[in-house]
């Protein structure tokens, strides 16, 4: 208990996403403009959806969820990282470090299940689609948003406890932007087994396991697609899916390389290249994903500019 106080009341010193001071004015000038349009972004998809009757059906809803969600998920790191830029030393005391690391793991977890979500409802449009308003109501599509958020905030209470149970000795230095459990095991001197144990199982069940659900709906959806018989249909049935596709591959793909290895192989530069991408662009490339391939968004959009008037 007298180390848990020690722990308790220490002060960790974030590194940042560099140490060379020429690159720190560049690099808050660029995320400046990162996390910028990223609001923007976000914040103009809810706005818009919100406001265009044509765009009220569970896959704009859950769209919305989603900019909701990567907003969240940008502000509890980017914010953070800029004034990291402009300060020579970072400090963050160990309950911030928790606070940061809980609801990091929480929107990111809520991300993967979001996606997995927009997955189902896919499935639902292409392969049953004479069934689709009965299966995707919304008492279940806003019940399953709700399932997400609290998958979410479980899986990442999980991982919170887990690292309030370590001792932080001598080493405080984190040598990353934000407070992730990666880099804290790295520098705890405690026994890490069942740490990276948790890790294992509690992501795999919620990361891979919404994979692997996008992976079984997108595996009916190819075949439904292939049975098509016109061209058209089977390429009007495709697009409604490209833009949900690039969002999942863009999201997996460092996600399941930071998390779902040992720590043997930890590699601080290549962690911290790959949490920039899914932390801080991902969010800002979603919404221009959204709405620069999504026919219905630009009908909307123009709709919208077509009835404003002029000032």
């Amino acid at each position: 208990m007298h180390l848990m106080n020690q722990t308790s009341l220490k002060d960790f010193i974030l590194l940042g996403l560099t140490e060379d001071q020429r690159l720190k004015i560049p690099l808050f000038i660029l995320f400046t403009g990162v996390y910028i349009t990223t609001v923007l972004g976000n914040i103009s998809i809810i706005a818009l959806i919100s406001i265009s009757p044509r765009l009220h059906t569970p896959m704009y809803f859950l769209i919305t969820v989603l900019s909701f969600v990567d907003l969240c998920y940008s502000t509890v790191i980017t914010p953070n990282m800029l004034a990291n830029f402009l300060s020579e030393i970072q400090k963050i005391d160990f309950h911030q470090c928790l606070a940061q690391l809980f609801f990091f793991v929480a929107f990111g977890s809520m991300d993967g299940l979001i996606l997995a979500i927009m997955a189902y409802d896919r499935y639902n449009a292409i392969c049953k689609p004479l069934h689709y308003h009965v299966l995707m109501t919304k008492r279940v599509y806003i019940s399953l948003v709700i399932a997400a958020c609290t998958i979410g905030s479980v899986n990442s209470l999980i991982h919170t406890l887990c690292i309030l149970r370590l001792n932080f000795c001598e080493d405080n230095l984190i040598f990353h932007f934000f407070c992730d459990i990666p880099p804290l095991l790295k520098i705890s001197c405690s026994d890490t087994t069942l740490n990276e144990i948790v890790l294992f199982a509690v992501a795999g069940c919620v990361e891979v396991g919404s994979l692997f659900v996008i992976l079984l709906s997108y595996t009916c959806i190819i075949w439904t697609i292939i049975n098509i018989k016109s061209s058209e249909g089977r390429q009007r049935a495709f697009s409604t899916c490209v833009s949900h596709l690039v969002c999942v591959t863009m999201f997996y793909t460092p996600v399941l390389f930071m998390y779902l290895r040992p720590s043997s192989i930890y590699s601080m530069d290549q962690d911290r290249v790959a949490s920039v991408f899914y932390t801080v662009i991902i969010p800002m490339l979603n919404p221009m994903i959204y709405s620069l391939r999504n026919k219905d968004v630009k009908e909307a959009l123009s709709t919208l500019i077509q009835r404003t008037p002029l000032l």
